[in-house]
């Protein structure tokens, strides 16, 4: 099974280069199933019923989110409707969403499980308890599990691979936009990256334009977020698993110029 896993999607630019790019990229690398963050799809942060409808129907199989997930109201109740489109399992149960699924891909099945850090984002549930219970609760399903962990700090993210390492698939990083170079096939068949990185443009500060961070920085005043538009990268990885045992057999990083 070759499974594609695409970084942070930044509003209009990482949208629009998906609609351009997505089904060639399937094609030439023989990708059996597609996943994508996007929680900033929607106008750089958030994600709304449209955006979901516009990103499932360009071959993406499951959206993952992370702590922005909430940022738009009118997803409360498309996410409680929609197998594919997660929210992290660690979240609060009564929020709206699930926080795994199960999906059929050629008569097998892969889980997908969204989990969000809580160093520096927020007061959620224990990943580590919480990812206990879910792989209780997926059982003799699957052994073909992928983890979008979306955390701010690497300590954190690998910690998560060291203990998942045997246990699934595959522990990939989101949220900071940033990918880096540590892909990798953990000792006991885990694939494990720190971060994905983003789709969307390198001209900026981790999507936003540049020169409204400097600002906020160099003042402490707050900037209102505007994505920026030019120098649009893909960042993702392919991950190929054994179907039969759910080991990781390679990770491949993806980091390429959509447009400038």
């Amino acid at each position: 099974m070759r499974v594609l896993v695409l970084g942070d999607i930044i509003g209009k630019p990482g949208r629009m280069s998906l609609r351009d790019e997505l089904q060639a990229l399937i094609k030439d690398n023989a990708v059996d199933f597609v996943i994508a963050n996007g929680e900033n799809a929607a106008g750089g942060i958030g994600i709304d019923p449209k955006t979901s409808d516009f990103l499932l129907g360009l071959g993406i199989d499951v959206l993952t989110t992370g702590n922005h997930v909430y940022k738009k109201r009118d997803i409360y109740n498309y996410i409680e409707d929609n197998e594919r489109l997660l929210k992290p399992a660690n979240f609060p149960p009564s929020t709206p969403g699930r926080g795994f699924g199960i999906y059929e891909v050629f008569e097998r099945k892969i889980a997908v499980i969204n989990l969000c850090g809580r160093v520096f984002i927020g007061e959620l549930d224990c990943p580590f308890r919480v990812i206990d219970d879910v792989l209780k609760k997926i059982g003799k399903e699957t052994r073909n599990i992928v983890v979008d962990f979306h955390a701010e700090v690497t300590s954190e993210k690998i910690a998560m691979g060291w203990y998942l390492d045997g246990r699934v698939s595959a522990v990939l990083g989101t949220h900071t936009h940033v990918q880096t170079a540590d892909e990798k096939i953990l000792p006991h068949g885990t694939a494990y990256i720190t971060d994905i990185g983003m789709v969307g443009p390198q001209d900026s500060v981790i999507g936003v334009r540049k020169e409204l961070i400097i600002e906020r920085f160099k003042t402490q005043m707050p900037q209102k977020f505007i994505v920026a538009k030019d120098d649009i990268w893909l960042n993702g990885v392919i991950i190929e698993i054994d179907d039969k045992s759910g080991k990781a057999i390679n990770i491949k990083r993806l980091n390429y110029q959509l447009s400038s």
